[in-house]
């Protein structure tokens, strides 16, 4: 082609602008799908170059020898340091009245009875109690005849479901006896208010919504004694 001559335009073209527009148009694509392209490449390079991250190793607990004495009964069991209370009386002694709720210590429904005192045996662990005696709602009646707390749920129709109903039975125990020693208050007697009972069971949830009924047997109880 001739210097001075003119360069025919590209097909469907009309203007020479019209053609270098075009022309940026093609360069910017290209470029974006290279970019695209090299990062993908750097991503799939660096997730297959990368360790995979591993988990810290979880230390062995040796397990360990434990005497409890429960319901009465002397139990020997081999467990694992980390086996709460409620575990070893739930999966290795086969309570299953001791509830698990929560696991958390908020609802309750494992309170039971150690060396008099109600704890939730959830939050313990089963070696802590060496040589301890615990009760469990299963230890509550005497030779079979309900306790005056188990005959005064059953007459004032304090529960629902039931489930809760072993840690409150457990801790309206335990809360009688406190205030017959005088313990938070109770002054040695064993009249409390309603707003004393609600009080002192407040750490025991009823999903259902059995309070009224609950507080009635608990005042019962104490009238009757246990």
């Amino acid at each position: 082609m001739p210097p001075n001559a003119e360069r025919p335009l590209q097909p469907g073209m009309q203007t020479l602008a019209e053609e270098v527009d075009l022309y940026r148009r093609m360069f910017l694509g290209t470029l974006a799908c290279s970019s695209v392209g090299v990062g993908f490449a750097f991503d799939v390079e660096a997730a297959e170059g990368a360790a995979a991250p591993t988990a810290a190793p979880v230390a062995a607990s040796a397990p360990h020898d434990v005497a409890l004495r429960v319901n009465g009964a002397a139990h020997r069991l081999r467990v694992d340091t980390r086996v709460t209370l409620l575990e070893a009386l739930r999966e290795h002694l086969h309570l299953s009245g001791v509830k698990k709720g929560c696991d958390r210590g908020q609802c309750g429904a494992c309170t039971v009875l150690v060396n008099g005192r109600r704890i939730n045996a959830c939050l313990s662990l089963a070696v802590m109690h060496e040589g301890d005696e615990i009760t469990t709602v299963e230890g509550l009646a005497d030779a079979g005849k309900p306790s005056a707390v188990q005959a005064a749920f059953l007459e004032h129709d304090a529960f629902q479901c039931g489930y809760c109903t072993p840690g409150q039975l457990c801790s309206a125990t335990a809360l009688i006896a406190e205030a017959r020693a005088g313990q938070s208050g109770g002054g040695g007697s064993a009249a409390l208010s309603d707003a004393e009972i609600r009080e002192r069971m407040s750490g025991n949830l009823c999903r259902c919504g059995a309070y009224p009924n609950i507080v009635a047997a608990v005042r019962a109880a104490m009238q009757a004694g246990t």
